[in-house]
């Protein structure tokens, strides 16, 4: 029975009113000053906490759906004496007044993830760990719930509920996401009709697994490695992903549903989507280096939906590349790639 300050100040408690929709529970946490107001619906099998980036719920606005990427990373850390700090999945990065203003700005928790994490519950990337002797090993309920279709259910779990809200204006609803989120946001705009623009950032058209093929044989034609360990490289990833089929193998290992389900082709549900559409990537991000062939896919299509960005020498989480080809972490763009994108969403 939480509200949540937005700038890194501690938790106030609050009364807590429970509603009950159709077969879903949530509770809704009243807001004061600037704060973040977070609800919690609840099936049988499921919590789904998510959170909106707005000082006053009451006001009417229109819907900003962010899709998180990938990892069990929790929308708040719990720092001890310093406070709560607000992650929200990855909306830290970007979010100004201009959009809180603007939008109901909306962040959904991961699944099977705590909504707040103490900080030593947490590895290197913020993800949450049941074992910090085991730093990369995340838990077997996350690994259940970690595929694409659930993901896909909850977020339209959460705009079922805020459809139904006054203070929601449906005549614009944008779905955005950063990396395996643009996955997400992709089904969810593809299953979704009321999603009026769809918002992609590092995506890759293809899936996942190419990927790591395509580095393989760029790190040998550069010399990074031999092609003889190119070639295994990319032997060892076919291998891997065969198991992807195999009954028994999904059942002894859930990682590999992830694998599965977020490995299928996107650029078809693009092609199938008359709304607008809008791709951001860096030059420098592997996995995105098949959004230079889209448009090529969309002209084919006689269609005109697309818009494409391209962020030079910028890597996956738009940060600059140095001439060594490390991440500079002092040179950051999201703010600039948001602006941009905000930008567009006013001209559609």
């Amino acid at each position: 029975m939480f509200i949540y300050k937005a700038h890194h100040q501690a938790l106030r408690v609050l009364a807590c009113f429970l509603f009950i929709f159709g077969n879903v529970s949530y509770a809704q946490y009243q807001s004061i000053d600037e704060v973040v107001t977070h609800y919690s619906l609840t099936t049988k099998k499921d919590t789904v906490d998510f959170i909106i980036l707005t000082p006053d719920v009451s006001d009417k606005k229109p819907i900003f759906l962010w899709c998180q990427g990938s990892q069990p990373i929790p929308l708040f850390v719990d720092a001890g004496e310093n406070g709560y700090y607000l992650l929200g999945g990855g909306a830290t990065n970007f979010i100004t007044s201009e959009l809180i203003q603007k939008y109901h700005v909306v962040v959904i928790s991961m699944p099977k993830t705590p909504l707040i994490a103490k900080r030593n519950q947490l590895n290197s990337n913020y993800a949450f760990i049941p074992d910090t002797t085991a730093p990369h090993t995340y838990s077997s309920d996350f690994l259940a719930a970690d595929y694409l279709d659930n993901y896909v259910m909850r977020a339209n779990m959460v705009l079922d509920f805020l459809h139904r809200q006054k203070w929601v204006d449906d005549k614009k609803v944008i779905v955005a996401g950063h990396s395996q989120g643009a996955k997400v946001a992709t089904k969810v705009a593809s299953f979704n009709p009321s999603v009026t623009q769809l918002g992609l950032f590092s995506p890759n058209p293809m899936g996942r697994i190419d990927q790591y093929i395509r580095s393989a044989r760029l790190d040998a034609q550069l010399g990074k490695i031999s092609w003889a360990e190119a070639d295994s490289i990319m032997n060892s990833t076919y291998d891997y992903y065969a198991k992807t089929n195999l009954r028994d193998s999904l059942i002894n290992n859930p990682t590999l549903k992830t694998w599965k389900s977020f490995n299928e082709t996107f650029y078809d549900d693009w092609l199938e989507l008359d709304i607008p559409i809008y791709i951001a990537y860096g030059t420098a991000d592997r996995s995105a280096d098949l959004c230079d062939i889209v448009p090529i896919l969309f002209l084919d299509a006689n269609k005109s939906n697309l818009t494409l960005k391209r962020y030079l020498n910028l890597e996956h989480n738009f940060f600059e590349v140095k001439e060594d080809g490390q991440t500079n972490y002092e040179k950051e763009h999201w703010n600039e790639v948001i602006a941009e994108f905000n930008s567009w969403l006013h001209q559609k």
